[in-house]
C-alpha cells in the first residue's frame, strides 16, 4: 500500500500538471490607485469657497459705498457703537441663548425615544416626524406660524374656547412669538446629535443603577445625560449658532418690532445699498458667535474635568 506522502505528492505533481495544460493562469488587473487627497478635492473645493466669500466679506466691512474694494476705513465698526446696533445684538444674542436651552431640553425626551424604542417603525415614523421641519421651507413654516399665532389664529380661538382668556394674545410682532418660531425651526438640530449619543450608551449602565437602587429621575440625571454629554453640547452649539443668524423667522413673525442682527443686515443691503456697513454687521455677529460658541465649550469641559476630579 502506497504511503500518504507519496499520494499527496502524487495528487500535487497531477493538479499541476492538469494546471499545465489549461494553459497560464489569468490575474486580474490591479484596480488604480486613487490618491486620498483627490477624494477630499470635493470638500476642500467647497471650504475654499466659504473662506474665500469670508475674506471678501471682510474685506469689504472696511470700504466705503461706491467704493469697497479700494478704500479702507474702520468707520463702520465705529458706527456699530451705535445703541439700536448694541440692543439688536443683544437681542440676537438673547433669543438664540433663550431658543438653545428650549430646544435642548423638549429635545432631550424625543431623544431619549429614539434611542429606546425597540420598533423599527415606531422609531422610522419619530424620526420622520423630527426631520419635518428640515424638510419644509423656512417661508412655508413662518407662514404657518402666522395663521397659528395670529389674533384670530389656531391658538387664540383654542384659548378662548376653553375660557383660559377674554381676549385674543398678541403672539405676532413680539419676541415670544420669535421664540417659539426659532424653537420649532432648530429642533431637529437638537434631537439629533443627542439621539445618537444616547444611542451609543450601554443598557448595563442603566441596569446597574436600577440595581443600586435609583429611580428612572436619578438615573437618568447621574448616568444618562452625564454620558451624553458630548451629544448635548454639540446639539446646544448647534442650534445656538442656527438661531444667531436667523433671517426668516425673525422677518415673518417679528418684523422691524424685533430687530435681530440677520434683519438688520438685510436692511442695510436691500433699502440702503451699504454693503460695507452690512459686512461689518455681519463679522460682528460671527465673531460674538463664534466666542460664545468657545465660551460654552470651554465651560463644559472645565465642568466635567470638576466631575471627574470628584468622582
Amino acid at each position: 500500500m502506497m504511503d500518504m506522502p507519496a499520494l499527496s505528492s502524487r495528487r500535487a505533481g497531477q493538479a499541476a500538471s492538469a494546471d499545465d495544460a489549461a494553459g497560464p493562469r489569468r490575474v486580474p488587473p490591479a484596480l488604480p490607485r486613487v490618491s486620498p487627497w483627490l477624494l477630499l478635492a470635493p470638500i476642500f473645493t467647497f471650504l475654499t469657497v466659504l473662506v474665500a466669500a469670508a475674506v471678501a466679506v471682510l474685506r469689504m466691512s472696511f470700504g466705503v459705498p461706491g467704493n469697497e474694494w479700494h478704500a479702507f476705513t474702520l468707520q463702520n465698526y465705529v458706527d456699530l457703537g451705535d445703541e439700536y446696533f448694541l440692543h439688536s445684538l443683544w437681542l440676537t444674542l438673547r433669543l438664540a441663548l433663550q431658543s438653545m436651552v428650549c430646544a435642548v431640553a423638549l429635545a432631550i425626551p424625543v431623544a431619549l425615544a429614539l434611542a429606546r424604542t425597540q420598533s423599527r417603525l415606531a422609531r422610522r415614523l419619530l424620526l420622520a416626524g423630527v426631520l419635518l421641519p428640515l424638510l419644509v421651507n423656512l417661508l412655508l413654516q413662518g407662514y404657518g406660524w402666522l395663521v397659528m399665532l395670529g389674533p384670530a389664529g389656531l391658538v387664540n380661538h383654542a384659548l378662548l374656547a376653553a375660557g383660559v382668556i377674554r381676549r385674543p394674545l398678541q403672539w405676532l410682532y413680539r419676541e415670544n412669538g420669535v421664540l417659539l418660531g426659532l424653537i420649532q425651526t432648530a429642533f431637529p438640530l437638537a434631537v439629533l446629535p443627542i439621539s445618537s449619543a444616547m444611542r451609543a450608551i450601554s443598557h448595563s449602565y442603566e441596569e446597574a443603577a436600577a440595581t443600586l437602587g435609583a429611580t428612572r429621575w436619578q438615573t437618568m440625571r447621574h448616568v444618562v445625560l452625564p454620558l451624553a454629554m458630548p451629544g448635548l453640547v454639540s446639539g446646544a452649539l448647534l442650534v445656538f449658532a442656527y438661531n444667531a443668524s436667523a433671517f426668516a423667522v425673525p422677518l415673518l413673525l417679528g418684523g422691524r418690532r424685533v430687530p435681530m442682527l440677520a434683519v438688520l443686515v438685510h436692511d442695510q443691503v436691500a433699502p440702503l445699498l451699504n454693503w460695507p456697513a452690512a459686512s461689518a454687521s455681519g463679522v460682528v455677529l460671527m465673531v460674538a458667535t463664534l466666542a460664545v460658541m468657545a465660551i460654552s465649550q470651554r465651560l463644559v469641559r472645565t465642568l466635567q474635568r470638576h466631575g471627574e476630579s470628584r468622582s
